[in-house]
């Protein structure tokens, strides 16, 4: 214990840190908002680097797979990135665009993404938009280079275009703010032994009954970096309008993800449509489905369509909910709630129910013939199944947290119950020393 015998100064250097450490844990029950988090906001992958899209492909800024990037999208703009990629490898970049928080947006803004060949020949195109809520939003679309396929074969150079889709066109929006862009390039490996290249003939479409239960308090993260993990069961959280939460699902090869998002009662009336919006994305975070609700301030429920097992096969089927459900790995579900709601039924918080449910066997997942970046992008382990049960986000403090948390323990007494527990280990430390000296 060197920090107490380094003296009082030290002693009270490790209490600031423990102020530090302990201020942003919230007990349950209390207010369901992320520390550091503000309604709209999202919350950036730690680490990310920035880089700036180019006008055209010359001079365009390279993403290596495996890397999460910052970047910024004009109104009306097109911006390129530069990919290099192996021949055999399957490309996924997804970019997520973040409007700002009072941006005015429509239904029908968003952006477009697609990843092209040397030549310039798409591969493929997604969009994202805001939809009925008209309520800004982190919104996500998904570039693809599909090895196997009749177009953007072989190794060398692509390109990621970003286009911003305006409903009036370029330059009308005043003021024309950029929208902040997140972009998380990540590469699948092909198998290492061909397989079927048939899609599931059969799967259960029945929706199953949702969990009931008691709701366990578990607040979503910012962004999908610090998605909040979650299990089979019944969650809430509260939110305010213009907020987005986000939760992750781990999901093994085998098993079916159902899930269900309740917005609770409310004083007021009127009506909103797209009030509250419950997205799943995969783990390269493509749009598997999506589902919103209008309220009139009455208990509501929405839920995602039907979707099969996690397998590989499922990406040879048309329908594009189950070509997404392709790989085992984190399963995201997003919540967000309209910014809309406010002039109607006030600032909130609204009570948010998350209703999860995962059936079916797991089994083992086809072997890849190299690693994808990154490299644990496909896989659940042990503590990814616990986490989801515990709510734990990482790191050895996350179970301590939660235990005061739980014991409805206040930050004053924790600091009283550790500085004694550091007394005591000091003077104990001064008594063998002392005990230690030789005497005359």
């Amino acid at each position: 214990m060197a920090w107490w015998r380094g003296g009082r100064s030290a002693r009270l250097r490790a209490v600031v840190v423990l102020l530090g450490l302990c201020a942003p844990v919230a007990a349950p029950g209390g207010p369901a908002f992320a520390a550091g988090a503000r309604p709209g906001g999202y919350g950036f992958a730690p680490g990310a680097r920035t880089v700036a899209g180019s006008a055209g492909t010359a001079g365009a800024e390279r993403l290596e797979p495996g890397r999460t990037y910052r970047s910024s999208l004009p109104a009306g703009g097109r911006l390129y990135y530069r990919l290099r990629l192996a021949a055999a490898d399957t490309a996924y970049v997804p970019v997520t665009a973040v409007p700002p928080a009072d941006a005015a947006v429509t239904a029908t803004d968003g952006i477009r993404v697609s990843v092209r060949d040397a030549h310039g020949t798409p591969c493929t195109y997604d969009s994202a938009r805001f939809g009925a809520g008209l309520s800004p939003r982190p919104v996500t679309a998904l570039g693809q280079r599909e090895a196997g396929k009749a177009l953007c074969q072989g190794a060398g150079t692509y390109w990621l275009l970003v286009e911003r889709l305006d409903a009036d066109g370029p330059g009308t929006a005043a003021p024309a703010r950029p929208w902040a862009l997140e972009i998380a390039p990540a590469t699948e490996p092909g198998p290492a032994r061909a397989g079927s290249t048939a899609a599931p003939r059969t799967w259960d479409s029945a929706t199953p009954e949702p969990p009931t239960g008691a709701a366990r308090d578990r607040t979503g993260g910012d962004g999908f970096a610090s998605a909040r993990p979650v299990a089979q069961g019944v969650w809430r959280t509260a939110l305010v309008p213009g907020e987005t939460r986000f939760y992750k699902v781990p999901l093994d090869w085998g098993r079916q993800l159902h899930a269900s998002a309740e917005l609770g009662p409310h004083a007021g009336h009127g009506y909103v449509g797209g009030a509250l919006g419950l997205s799943l994305h995969n783990p390269v975070r493509g749009t598997v489905d999506d589902a919103f609700l209008g309220y009139t301030g009455l208990r509501r429920s929405v839920a995602l369509g039907p979707l099969p097992p996690v397998e590989y096969a499922n990406r040879h089927a048309v329908q594009a909910a189950v070509t997404s459900v392709r790989f085992a790995g984190d399963y995201y579900l997003v919540l967000h709630l309209s910014e809309r709601m406010t002039g109607t039924y006030g600032r909130g918080p609204f009570g948010v129910t998350l209703r999860v449910r995962v059936d079916g066997r797991a089994h083992a997942g086809p072997g890849y013939a190299g690693d994808p970046r990154p490299g644990d992008l496909f896989t659940v382990t042990g503590h990814d199944r616990e986490a989801a049960v515990t709510g734990a986000t990482g790191g050895g403090d996350d179970r301590a947290m939660r235990l005061v948390a739980a014991g409805g323990i206040g930050l004053g007494t924790v600091l009283l119950l550790v500085l004694a527990g550091w007394t005591v280990a000091g003077r104990r430390a001064q008594t063998r020393a002392s005990a230690q000296k030789p005497t005359a």
